[in-house]
């Protein structure tokens, strides 16, 4: 089931894409596009489902306090933010840490500054189709920081071609200050040691496992090898003291870096930590069946 919340009304109107859309004739990709048929008609289905509310207007004189973060809702379809606008948004304690997760995957989530005429970076993250659920889980946290939807990709790897489901944030201050502190020279290096400390959070550990993890010889495993050596270390230490996790580096398969290698008997730990920031169809990353 798609993992994302409606309420959106301009959801309702979208055309969600259809098989005929990717043109390959070869019978291999025929279990591919039955698959894709059947996701699409799933989005079809809840906009029809939630058109009927996304058109009512809702009062809420509930004076309450909240959390700062619980309640933001989609900014999609309000058109460009002002410049005064854009720099009064800030990003809530626990949007920050999916965002902190998603970049610490090596390539799930990155920042960007779209053009030299671009004052500010926006968000990008992508996923395999495969991963589809867990791309509109994303999507409807950051969906306050959005201006559109996430969008079908289509690429090669290993010769064959690659779908995948990809959205971006608007350009905002708040992300230009994660560009600074991410990219102070162009390119992705981890924060120095006490400021990952404090950025690498649960929700964090988390995404960065559901991003970039997974599970081998009933250990985790992080893709690092596109970080140097030191980030690699800074990140392991991390772990290390902040979560009393037992790490180890190992050489990755390409021989161009390191990954980071969570041991069998620091699993559980990691359970314990994040489960309840994953989704279900991530369970299996960290060995839940």
């Amino acid at each position: 089931m798609l993992c994302f919340k409606m309420g959106f009304s301009s959801f309702a109107t979208l055309s969600p894409l259809k098989p005929k859309d990717i043109k390959n004739s070869s019978s291999e990709h025929s279990s591919f596009l039955k698959w894709f048929s059947g996701f699409t008609d799933a989005i079809t289905s809840y906009q029809v489902r939630f058109k009927k509310y996304s058109t009512k207007r809702v009062v809420n004189n509930n004076l309450c306090l909240v959390v700062w973060g619980i309640n933001l809702t989609s900014t999609i379809g309000t058109g460009r933010f002002t410049k005064q606008v854009s720099g009064m948004i800030k990003l809530a304690p626990y949007q920050m840490s999916v965002i902190i997760g998603l970049l610490l995957a090596r390539r799930a989530g990155w920042l960007t500054i779209a053009s030299k005429t671009t004052i500010n970076a926006r968000l990008g993250f992508k996923q395999s189709l495969f991963q589809a659920n867990y791309v509109w889980f994303v999507f409807n946290l950051l969906s306050h920081y959005c201006s559109s939807y996430p969008h079908l990709t289509k690429g090669n790897r290993l010769g064959k071609p690659n779908y995948g489901l990809q959205f971006f944030t608007r350009g905002l201050s708040c992300f230009t200050e994660l560009h600074s502190l991410f990219y102070p020279q162009g390119t992705k290096i981890i924060p120095e040691a006490l400021r990952a400390y404090d950025l690498l959070t649960p929700v964090a550990l988390a995404h960065w496992i559901m991003g970039d993890g997974g599970l081998k010889s009933k250990g985790i495993f992080l893709c690092t090898d596109s970080y140097s050596i030191q980030d690699v270390i800074r990140l392991s230490n991390v772990l290390i003291i902040r979560y009393d996790l037992k790490c180890t580096l190992h050489k990755s398969s390409n021989g161009r870096g390191y990954r980071i290698y969570i041991s069998r008997n620091s699993v559980w730990k990691v359970v314990e930590i994040v489960k309840p920031y994953l989704i279900p169809s991530m369970y299996y990353k960290v060995g839940i069946l």
